[in-house]
């Protein structure tokens, strides 16, 4: 009888890496894994990574089958800060946590343009926004918007992550989604492969918005403006609808999957029957893989259903890799053969993410751990904010279904999110519908992780461009829905408001 798979025996078949500070396991590792699986009777062909059969091998967080027995493997607890949004869920068996393995390697490496020396990571554009998963969720975290001052226009100023998603007024026919911009799709691409044109760039300014809580202290927020500079193929469409986008933190994203559709739908409340004001309602999107309408659950209107469909999108829209999800280069409709060097150049394949690199890369995803804050909270900041409403969207906890990973299923988290759409006001408005998000309408984000963007990032960029620096600057741009909530934190005492801050601090 041999014992369970401990992580220090992973680590002693390979090594980290200092300069990325994730896990960085060799191919010693990832064959170490599998050859103790099979000593200790657990199963080296698990849907994540095996693809025999020839069906996808992502099914990591849709499936309720639950998979044969293995032993579990014991994993330390977080020794750096830093890491905090990098580590796997501590009771993964020994499958899941080598899919964890391969997928986290393959989420901090850069793909290449074709033909590559490697077929396994090239493909890389024509046009792009990033070379790797990790270049805009550094460390599993946030990504950080070009900075600029006052009404100052920086183009370039350092940022990594941000993105403007683009599209014309109306929808697809088929799946309900946005229209693409004739000639430059549905995302601006800022870089691109030798002998393709880039398709633009971003120019970003502040204003600068000043107001007063009610004790007299002043604060001020920044209001971003964005311009799309250079267009490589003329200008986009007069009617272009454009919306900023900010990387997000990427931890927990099985768990909010594994959670019930109905447990959605029962906090929805669209006609605000209980007259509180808020009327939280489902984005009902398309479910590329299935081939039909589901509940989203991720991206910053709750456009995307899956996970899967999460990782094949940013492969797709950032990096330019086609996938069996997304199996057309990424050229735009091109009617005009504007964007003929794009069309033209070399492939990866077709597709060109395999099934099984699509499958781990998404287990990564979903068995990714929250963190734990070792921050203590404040009872009365708690209070404070069920007291002023912010439970009412940012609803604590949640349960999760079954599930084919054990350590998914069955579970009570505390996300503080509903999942759901809400009117947040003109202030935080894009203009951009996004299935059946209205312009004005943003999924709830999870709190989970909140206090930690900083000590994992160096940094806080908050709400869906980043614009916010603070949590106290993010509950200044609420409106809609939350504008008697912000209100009502406006009108709190300096030490109460101290008081809620430091109890978001702590989640």
């Amino acid at each position: 009888m041999h014992s369970p798979l401990s992580f220090q025996s992973l680590q002693r078949l390979g090594s980290r890496s200092a300069g990325r500070a994730r896990w960085a396991p060799t191919a010693a590792v990832l064959a170490g894994a599998i050859a103790l699986a099979a000593c200790t009777g657990g199963t080296t062909d698990s849907a994540q990574v095996d693809n025999s059969s020839g069906a996808p091998a992502t099914t990591v967080a849709n499936s309720t089958t639950p998979q044969a027995s293995q032993p579990r493997v014991t994993i330390p607890p977080l020794t750096s800060p830093r890491e905090a949004f990098g580590q796997p869920i501590q009771t993964l068996n020994q499958d899941e946590l080598r899919a964890f393995l391969r997928g986290d390697l393959l989420f901090g490496q850069d793909f290449v343009a074709a033909p590559g020396a490697t077929d396994t990571r090239d493909g890389l554009g024509p046009t792009f926004n990033a070379q790797s998963c990790a270049s805009c969720h550094v460390l599993d975290g946030r990504g950080t918007p070009p900075q600029a001052v006052g009404s100052i226009q920086q183009r370039g100023a350092g940022g990594a992550g941000l993105l403007l998603r683009l599209s014309v007024p109306g929808e697809d026919p088929e799946t309900g989604g946005p229209l693409p911009d004739p000639i430059y799709g549905t995302q601006l691409q800022d870089r691109a492969i030798p002998n393709v044109a880039a398709e633009g760039q971003i120019e970003l300014s502040y204003d600068i918005i000043s107001g007063t809580y009610t004790d007299g202290i002043d604060f001020q927020l920044l209001d971003p403006n964005y311009e799309i500079v250079d267009p490589a193929f003329g200008p986009l469409a007069d009617d272009v609808l454009i919306s900023p986008r900010l990387a997000t933190q990427v931890f927990g994203m099985g768990l909010l999957e594994a959670v019930p559709d109905e447990t959605i739908l029962l906090l929805a409340d669209p006609d605000d029957e209980d007259g509180d004001g808020i009327s939280g309602r489902p984005n009902i999107v398309w479910d590329a893989r299935a081939g039909e309408p589901a509940i989203g659950r991720f991206g910053w209107k709750a456009n995307i259903a899956t996970v899967e469909q999460q990782v094949a999108d940013a492969f797709f829209g950032d990096m330019g890799v086609t996938s069996s999800i997304h199996p057309i280069e990424n050229c735009g409709a091109d009617s005009d053969g504007l964007q003929a060097d794009c069309l033209s150049a070399p492939n990866g394949g077709e597709p060109e993410l395999d099934e099984e690199i699509l499958g781990v890369i998404t287990a990564y995803n979903a068995t990714l751990r929250v963190p734990e804050n070792p921050r203590g909270g404040s009872n009365e900041g708690q209070a404070l904010f069920t007291e002023i409403g912010c439970a009412s969207c940012h609803t604590p906890t949640l349960q999760t279904g079954p599930n084919s990973i054990e350590s998914l299923a069955d579970q009570t988290i505390q996300p503080y999110t509903d999942l759901l759409l809400h009117d947040m006001g003109e202030g935080l408005a894009d203009g951009r519908p996004d299935f059946e998000a209205t312009g004005t309408e943003w999924r709830t984000p999870p709190l989970w992780g909140l206090g930690l963007h900083t000590t994992v990032s160096g940094s806080r960029f908050l709400l869906h461009d980043g614009r916010a620096s603070t949590i106290e600057e993010a509950i200044l741009w609420h409106g809609g829905e939350a504008e008697a909530s912000r209100e009502a934190f406006r009108s709190l005492e300096l030490d109460r408001r101290r008081e809620l801050l430091l109890f978001l601090e702590s989640l």
